[in-house]
């Protein structure tokens, strides 16, 4: 069932919370650190093992990929304004720090563009349509 996919998403959700409120009190923070994440990972080690082990039906997972599609978007979406307003409550090192490291990431993705690719296969003859060009007037015959 469909409701299976939720249950084990909203399970792994508040574990994850518990988790991240677990680890902010360790480290002495008041906030919670990585709970989401943590979720995000537990999620999928623990899809990928009911898959492995086909204990988990298509509709459970047809769930999980429901709430994929949208709840971990807007939990991504939130995470990311509160980054914002602790990085504005942080100071200006915060903001340049930011703004350092989106700058850097823009300027690496024309190198990403322009990497060749990592197989270099060569179109094999058999899909390749019968050439009738000048340069090989004896191909094919």
């Amino acid at each position: 069932m469909v409701i299976y996919g939720v249950a084990l998403l909203a399970g792994c959700m508040l574990i994850g919370l518990w988790a991240g409120d677990v680890l902010g009190m360790m480290l002495g923070v008041e906030s919670n650190v990585g709970g989401v994440g943590i979720a995000m990972l537990m999620l999928i080690f623990v899809g990928g093992y009911l898959m492995d082990k086909e204990k988990m039906p298509a509709s459970t997972e047809s769930g999980i990929k429901f709430w994929n599609g949208m709840y971990i978007p807007i939990v991504v979406a939130m995470a990311a304004s509160q980054d914002v307003a602790a990085a504005l409550d942080g100071g200006l090192i915060a903001i340049l720090a930011g703004f350092v490291a989106v700058l850097a990431s823009f300027l690496v993705i024309p190198l990403f563009g322009r990497a060749k690719p990592l197989a270099t296969e060569k179109p094999s003859e058999q899909t390749a349509p019968p050439s009738s060009s000048p340069a090989h007037p004896h191909h094919g015959r």
